[in-house]
């Protein structure tokens, strides 16, 4: 009976470990290297798309926050309503200006 034990642990321990060694031979194929570099290539280019997607998220935010802090989402004056420092009109520039 402790032969047999035996006998089915050996078996069971070497299919393990030829499994494991064939996965890993095929790992270092050019082939298998090539899959794990683009494999690589996709979860960098995934993480920079996130990386992006959170720093546009944050911006708007605090964009939204500057604006409603500092009154610029108020409406923009007509052209002919507006007036510029000194007494000047938008659209006169020199002499004829004030």
């Amino acid at each position: 009976m402790r032969r047999l034990f035996w006998l089915a642990m050996g078996i069971t321990i070497g299919a393990l470990v030829v499994r494991k060694v064939s996965r890993a031979a095929e790992r270092m194929t050019p082939a298998g290297i090539g899959a794990s570099i683009a494999e690589g290539l996709r979860d960098l280019a995934d993480a920079i798309g996130d990386f992006g997607a959170d720093v546009r998220a944050a911006a708007a935010a605090r964009e939204e926050e500057l604006r409603s802090g500092t009154g610029l989402d108020a409406p923009l004056p007509e052209r002919d309503q507006a007036q510029l420092p000194g007494g000047m009109f938008p659209g006169r520039t020199g002499r004829h200006g004030a």
